[in-house]
């Protein structure tokens, strides 16, 4: 017989959660890089923003610092149909901290990780540094220390995001140097 005060189990991902923000989240300025990412993030703008600066630096590279754009772009817009379909809740456990607003109340995939992962293996491609393994893992635990995506929609998001990449790759290869 069940009573008010029995002791629910916390789900794995929300354990997850709470270990990371009671972590490194329980940094102020890890909670504000955290924010600053998600800003740079959202919408995919800030990769977009770096794409249009490589476009207009790099001239003979600018198709394929277009592609960095439509990458992360594209990817983001994936990200956004699947959440539609999926309709998966944002974190709302009393022990998990939400440390920045969104845009919407869905959470899997996580946009975030999908755009950035497409943009930093779109960019590591182009410039030859090693972007995904520097860019990627702090955007993913960003969004799990501001308590807004469970760990499945941060690596779900990122598999979005490198299937993305390898697509915009795929086509680049295949329509890239057509003679006009």
């Amino acid at each position: 017989m069940s009573s008010e005060f029995d002791i629910q189990p916390v789900p794995r991902e929300v354990a997850v959660l709470q270990a990371v923000q009671s972590g490194i989240g329980g940094n102020p300025s890890v909670i504000a890089a955290a924010r600053g990412m998600s800003h740079f993030g959202e919408h995919a703008l800030g990769w977009v923003g770096l794409a249009a600066i490589g476009w207009v630096a790099d001239k003979p590279r600018r198709r394929q610092w277009a592609g960095v754009a439509v990458g992360a772009v594209g990817a983001h817009a994936a990200s956004i149909v699947i959440k539609r379909v999926v309709r998966r809740p944002r974190p709302n456990h009393p022990s998990v901290a939400v440390n920045v607003s969104t845009p919407s109340k869905l959470s899997f995939p996580s946009s975030h990780a999908t755009s950035t992962t497409a943009a930093a293996v779109l960019m590591g491609r182009l410039t030859g540094l090693p972007l995904p393994a520097l860019l990627v893992p702090p955007m993913l635990l960003s969004r799990v220390v501001l308590g807004v995506h469970y760990p499945t929609d941060v690596l779900a998001g990122s598999a979005l995001g490198a299937a993305s990449a390898a697509a915009v790759l795929a086509a680049d290869k295949k329509f890239g140097d057509r003679p006009r």
